[in-house]
């Protein structure tokens, strides 16, 4: 591994299209092809299905205007880890990077390769997840585990190589998914069903379980906001990740005005897509059809309603090209939180170098190689319904952490102060708050293992404090 002296500056290579693209790019992987079955079964109407994915774009959009005066303050790589440790202490921005890497960015590399290889299935049969190519011990390896490990060390060595290598696979892609959704979106609503249309909003506001048999079910009250929460795990996490570009704040041009501004315009754009997308289904597709559609691929359905027989190719490719370039970002911005942690002395001391590329190569095998071992475990779904508990609590406190600055720096340089301050920032935080605490009563086993994992960094922490100037 070619290194380079540790005090190497990042290349700013990045500008505003590139950062935009990179928020829009990191939050489009295969979730809004996916999730919007499950949605449906909890929610069981037209109107909260929509209603679900406005709630979670507008917290998703009012914690991207919130972290933009974040990102003008510490206009450096490491973001949220950097704005927690700021806000906070040492403790609490280590027990962020920690579940970083131990769940929320390794476990979503994992799933979005997954996702890449279960559509490539459709054009390659040979790469399903159901072959079985041979046994680990008790582990059953397919090729599309095989498949979804080859594309993490392709895209990981690929960034190796430099930040701009990486840059143009991000652009290309993104714009290339973003073209085809909009395809989606308007040749969908070209071929309207008017009458699955109006059956499907004949009832909207009626919050009910949709069995697979087709029959409702009615919640109680406390029940039905439950069944809300549950529902938003999908919404929350197929939104996630808009924040990838703080923690590579190091490389983008005119950190202070592009960050910020980006994080907008990223979210913004992925919200209405998603809303398009989801009213698209609705028009071609009955509930009961969206509900149990085949291994819950709602886009698959309804593409081969728009499309015809070629639907479902077409619908493949595009996610094919979505999960390829979602992963892109997801693995550009991961290591760079690692790299600032092992500057601060609290991650293995190699990931703070930088090699003759300037990126953290290091940081990106070790991100790599735990990714693929989550792909072969089969366990990444599992590690998956955490995500949305434990990334929720980290925005809270990364939100609340911005009255606190606002305390303990009362003077310090502000080139962009959040939106609506302190109205919409406090409207987010009570959002998040009611949503993990509903998944705290109603889905436990999304919740709890999520709390351990973010609690076993403790020990952790004081170990790295202890032997963390080592070579360990």
């Amino acid at each position: 591994m070619n290194e380079v002296n540790e005090q190497h500056e990042m290349k700013r290579e990045l500008g505003l299209l590139d950062a935009t693209l990179l928020v829009a790019g990191s939050m489009i992987g295969s979730g809004i092809f996916i999730v919007v079955a499950d949605i449906t079964r909890n929610v069981g109407s037209a109107g909260w299905l929509i209603a679900v994915w406005l709630i979670t774009g507008l917290m998703t959009l009012i914690a991207a205007m919130s972290y933009g005066e974040l990102s003008a303050m510490f206009p450096k790589a490491g973001g949220q880890y950097v704005y927690l440790k700021e806000a906070y202490s040492p403790l609490v921005g280590f027990l962020y990077g920690w579940s970083f890497f131990a769940v929320i960015q390794t476990g979503t590399i994992a799933a979005v390769g997954v996702a890449f290889s279960k559509f490539t299935a459709y054009l390659w049969p040979a790469v399903n997840e159901d072959i079985v190519l041979f046994n680990l011990g008790s582990i059953t390896v397919s090729p599309a585990q095989v498949l979804a490990i080859i594309i993490i060390f392709l895209l990981t060595y690929i960034n190796t190589r430099g930040v701009k290598s990486g840059k143009i696979i991000q652009t290309s892609f993104t714009m290339t998914k973003l073209l085809s959704l909009f395809g989606l979106i308007i040749f969908g609503f070209i071929m309207l069903k008017p009458e699955i249309w109006a059956a499907n909003w004949d009832n909207p506001w009626t919050l009910q379980k949709l069995n697979a048999d087709g029959t409702f079910e009615s919640y109680a009250l406390v029940a039905a906001l439950g069944a809300l929460a549950a529902a938003m795990v999908g919404s929350i996490f197929s939104s996630d990740a808009w924040n990838n570009i703080t923690f590579i704040a190091g490389e983008v041009k005119n950190p202070k005005r592009n960050i910020g501004l980006s994080l907008f315009l990223g979210t913004l754009t992925v919200t209405i897509i998603y809303v398009l997308a989801n009213l698209v289904y609705i028009a071609v597709l009955p509930l009961s059809e969206i509900a149990v559609a085949d291994k819950d691929r709602v886009a698959v359905a309804a593409s081969g309603i728009i499309f015809g027989n070629v639907g479902t190719i077409i619908i493949a490719l595009m996610i094919m090209i979505s999960t390829f370039g979602c992963n892109n970002g997801l693995i550009l911005a991961g290591a760079r939180v690692y790299h600032t942690m092992a500057n601060d002395g609290l991650f293995f001391k190699k990931t703070a170098s930088l090699n003759r590329h300037a990126v953290p190569e290091f940081g990106l095998w070790l991100q790599c190689i735990l990714a693929s071992i989550l792909c072969l475990s089969g366990r990444y779904g599992d590690l998956l319904d955490m995500i949305s508990f434990v990334v929720v609590i980290f925005y809270v406190l990364t939100i609340i952490g911005i009255y606190i600055l606002r305390i303990k720096r009362p003077d310090a340089e502000r080139p962009y102060k959040a939106f609506a301050y302190p109205v919409l920032p406090a409207i987010y935080v009570l959002m998040g708050i009611c949503f993990c605490t509903l998944l705290i009563i109603y889905k436990p086993n999304f919740t709890w293992p999520g709390l351990i994992v973010v609690l076993s960094g403790v020990p952790i922490f004081y170990m790295w404090k202890a032997y963390g100037n080592n070579d360990f």
